[in-house]
C-alpha cells in the first residue's frame, strides 16, 4: 500500500493555493541577472520561484513579457522615487546631483539590477524589441531626470551653461562602465578597485567641471 502524501511531502507549488506573481518576478530578476536574456530559461525561473513552468504562463505570455514585468516592478519604482526627490529637493543642485549619482550606484550598480543593465548592453542588438522597451521605459526617463537636475543648476547659476543632453551622457557613462566592469571583467580579473571611491572621484571631477569659472572649492556633502 502506497502511503498517503503528507503536506510536508508535497511540492511547494501544491502547498500554496496560488503562485504569487511577485515571487516569479523576483526569481526572474535573479535569473536574468545571472544568465542574461538569451540564456535565461523559464524552467530556471520556475525552479527559483518554486512553481511549475506552466504557472508562469498564467501571469506572463512569454519571456519578453516577464522581462518587462521585472523592469516595471523593480526599476520603474526607483525612477518614480527619484523623480519625486527632484521635484521636492530643498538644497543645492550640486547636492542633488551627488545624491542622484550615489543613489543610482546603491540601488542599481551595487544590486542585482546591475545584471539587467549588463543584459541590455550585451544583448541589445540580438533582442531589439526588448531594447526598445528598456530605452523607452528606463533610459529616456532617466536621461530626462538628470537633465532636470542640470537645468536646475544652470538656471540657479550653480553650474556653468552646458550642452545638457551631452552632459547627461557624460554623467551616466562612467557609472555604466563601472557596472559593465563589475559584471564582466572584474569577475575574471580581480583588480583592487574601490568602486565607492570611484563614484566619489567621478562626482568630484564632474562637479568641478560644472562649476562656474573660476573654479572654487566645492563643498563636498
Amino acid at each position: 500500500m502506497v502511503p498517503e502524501k503528507t503536506s510536508a511531502m508535497k511540492p511547494r507549488w501544491q502547498r500554496r493555493k496560488e503562485a504569487r506573481p511577485e515571487e516569479i518576478v523576483n526569481a526572474a530578476l535573479a535569473t536574468f541577472a545571472e544568465h542574461g536574456f538569451a540564456a535565461a530559461r523559464l524552467d530556471d525561473v520556475a525552479a527559483r520561484a518554486g512553481v511549475t513552468k506552466g504557472t508562469i504562463y498564467l501571469y506572463f505570455k512569454n519571456k519578453e513579457d516577464l522581462f518587462q514585468a521585472v523592469v516595471r516592478q523593480t526599476v520603474i519604482p526607483i525612477l518614480a522615487r527619484a523623480e519625486q526627490e527632484v521635484r521636492e529637493w530643498p538644497g543645492s543642485s550640486a547636492e542633488l546631483l551627488r545624491h542622484m549619482v550615489r543613489g543610482w550606484w546603491t540601488t542599481v550598480g551595487k544590486s542585482p539590477l546591475a545584471g539587467v543593465v549588463k543584459l541590455i548592453v550585451a544583448e541589445a542588438t540580438n533582442f531589439p524589441d526588448v531594447t526598445r522597451f528598456y530605452h523607452k521605459e528606463v533610459i529616456r526617463r532617466g536621461h530626462h531626470l538628470f537633465a532636470q537636475v542640470l537645468e536646475r543648476g544652470v538656471a540657479a547659476g550653480e553650474f556653468r551653461p552646458v550642452d545638457v543632453a551631452l552632459t547627461v551622457r557624460l554623467v551616466i557613462a562612467p557609472m555604466l562602465m563601472a557596472v559593465v566592469h563589475t559584471q564582466s571583467l572584474y569577475r575574471c580579473v580581480r583588480e583592487s578597485i574601490d568602486w565607492d571611491r570611484y563614484v566619489e572621484t567621478h562626482l568630484d571631477m564632474l562637479l568641478r567641471g560644472l562649476a562656474p569659472a573660476p573654479i572654487g572649492e566645492l563643498n563636498h556633502a
